[in-house]
């Protein structure tokens, strides 16, 4: 195809990544430029942009995340959200006097609203599924832009578990000869992805470690009535205490004990999980305070916990690298850093990489391996039976 025939002629390539969390809080779209491919890759952010979803969007788009959510909703924000993603996308082409033809390629990771990588209800040898919206044929259309998205889909057909896939993008951006590193992502979810010292691409372990933001978002929400929807800097947790017990029980969830490969999301830390939570911290008298504090220790904790049972047994770690928008939470910060000593922990900022630009532009580093016919998911961090090209593409 000449699409991909010019793409793969040209050195250096400007790739726009769009990405929205499991925290459903908006659309970030990165701006970069990437050369190469495989273990040569190389990709640096130009610029980005983050467009909040509207209070009435983020609501419908959790609301999907319900069993009981009608299919035509569904259907409609599928739409609804590809036509966002292509403004999204315009907005910052605006913003830096770039015109469509500037851009060769937009890569969508868009919104997951379900994710079952053990299988559905016609038992787990059904296999994994998982489901991500933003209709790229809209932002295509929108945006007069090659579009390459649903990533996912292609990793849990080869046996995999659709996630993490920021491991690839993980090694083009940090990988050293010299020091092991483990890049933490703490957004909705956290994920944790090894890079030993000199590793190549079959070298890398990555999972998901348990909640991120997840939980610590829909408590401050609750608390605040809306006004707030996160915790800005951790100045809400500082004011609360652990609630040991509480968080005792926290960590007994089976998903943390498991093995990797993993991933996980709302199914298993969404609203269900919310509401035992709440009515066992009810139950004991916790305050809003101190819960908000034990739900940022038990991110803390189950981040640790990973390290310490599915890591350190095997690796030693030189450095670790915050990001995502748990990384600005001081308190989370000071919890993490009391329970892996030791190490030196660093935020992606003093890399060069935006925190919050890097899963979008981890996005567009993944499609670029697919305009170039490489696969792009890490087996070791998945599962997969072995490396497929991820990803579909819509010509304008």
């Amino acid at each position: 195809m000449d699409s991909l025939a010019r793409y793969a002629r040209k050195d250096v390539r400007t790739v726009i990544g769009l990405m929205s969390g499991t925290s459903a809080d908006g659309i970030d779209v990165a701006l970069s430029a990437v050369s190469g491919s495989g273990e040569d890759i190389q990709a640096s952010l130009t610029a980005f942009h983050k467009v909040p979803y509207q209070p009435r969007v983020r609501q419908a788009v959790l609301a999907l995340s319900s069993p009981e959510a009608p299919v035509a909703d569904l259907c409609r924000m599928n739409f609804s959200l590809g036509r966002l993603f292509g403004e999204a996308a315009l907005d910052l082409m605006r913003l830096r006097s770039l015109r469509p033809e500037n851009i060769d390629l937009i890569a969508s990771h868009g919104q997951t609203v379900c994710h079952l990588p053990s299988g559905g209800p016609y038992g787990d040898s059904s296999g994994g599924s998982t489901l991500q919206i933003a209709e790229p044929a809209l932002i295509a259309e929108v945006t007069g832009v090659v579009v390459v998205a649903d990533f996912r889909p292609r990793d849990i057909a080869a046996g995999g578990q659709g996630a993490p896939l920021v491991a690839y993008a993980d090694y083009a951006l940090f990988h050293h000869p010299e020091k092991t590193r483990a890049v933490q992502n703490i957004g909705g979810i956290a994920n944790v992805t090894l890079l030993p010292a000199g590793a190549g691409l079959g070298d890398i372990i990555a999972f998901d470690t348990g909640p991120g933001n997840m939980i610590i978002d829909a408590l401050v929400s609750a608390y605040t009535r809306g006004e707030k929807t996160f915790d800005q800097d951790g100045a809400l947790s500082a004011l609360g205490r652990v609630d040991e017990d509480l968080l005792g029980w926290l960590m007994q969830h089976d998903f943390l004990s498991r093995p990797p490969p993993k991933s996980t999301g709302r199914e298993e830390f969404g609203s269900h999980f919310l509401t035992q939570l709440l009515d066992r911290a009810q139950a004991s008298d916790v305050s809003a305070e101190d819960l908000l504090a034990t739900a940022v220790a038990f991110t803390a904790e189950s981040i640790a916990a990973s390290y310490r049972d599915f890591l350190l047994p095997d690796h030693h770690i030189d450095e670790v690298i915050l990001g995502g928008g748990g990384s600005y939470n001081a308190t989370l910060r000071r919890m993490l850093q009391d329970r892996i000593p030791d190490v030196n922990f660093f935020l992606h900022e003093d890399f060069a990489v935006s925190g919050d630009a890097k899963e979008a532009l981890a996005f567009a580093i993944l499609g670029n391996e697919t305009m170039l016919g490489r696969p792009a998911n890490v087996p070791g961090a998945t599962g997969a039976k072995r490396p497929v090209i991820l990803g579909k593409i819509i010509l304008p």
